[in-house]
């Protein structure tokens, strides 16, 4: 493979990373808004109209934001009933394939969740609750999570490509 596109897998895998790792722990923060949720209601007789949505919002980061590095460290969900049985090379002949068509949907998903961020930021779109928390935020976090899950799927894509042809990037 061309030396920029070992840099470029490279690059998309440390910056993957490091998201990926700072997203687990947004796992404690959404049990902690639960915990306090929990803890005010029952001890303090007090509820909170802003716990369920940030709860969701936290989640939907988690998981958004997550992709990528899940997408890196192979642990996503695979039917294999067929593909574990072959060979690595054929499994990456299959995968380059496929690429193509999740790299289709991924594109489709960002352009629609840019249209719908900058309509969120245009008319300062709210969330339909007595809350109504701004809903850009999270929008934003929605589209640098299906990037960062396209780049992903681009440096996975090269490597399959060299794992083909029998070769590796680091």
């Amino acid at each position: 493979m061309p030396g920029p596109i070992k840099v470029y897998v490279r690059a998309v895998d440390a910056v993957n990373r490091v998201v990926g790792r700072f997203t687990m722990y947004l796992i404690f923060a959404m049990m902690g808004v639960l915990l306090f949720s929990s803890g005010s209601r029952t001890f303090a007789g007090v509820s909170h109209i802003w716990v369920v949505e940030t709860a969701q919002f936290l989640l939907a980061a988690y998981y958004l934001l997550g992709g990528g590095y899940s997408m890196q460290l192979d642990s996503h969900v695979r039917m294999d009933l067929v593909y574990s049985r072959w060979k690595p090379r054929t499994r990456a002949a299959v995968d380059v394939v496929t690429a193509g068509f999740l790299v289709f949907y991924l594109i489709v998903l960002l352009v629609g969740g840019l249209s719908s961020t900058q309509y969120a930021i245009e008319y300062g779109q709210k969330n339909y609750s007595s809350w109504a928390p701004p809903l850009a935020p999270i929008k934003i976090v929605m589209v640098i999570g299906i990037v960062l899950m396209l780049l992903q799927v681009i440096a996975i894509f090269f490597k399959d490509l060299a794992k083909a042809r029998g070769e590796e990037i680091g």
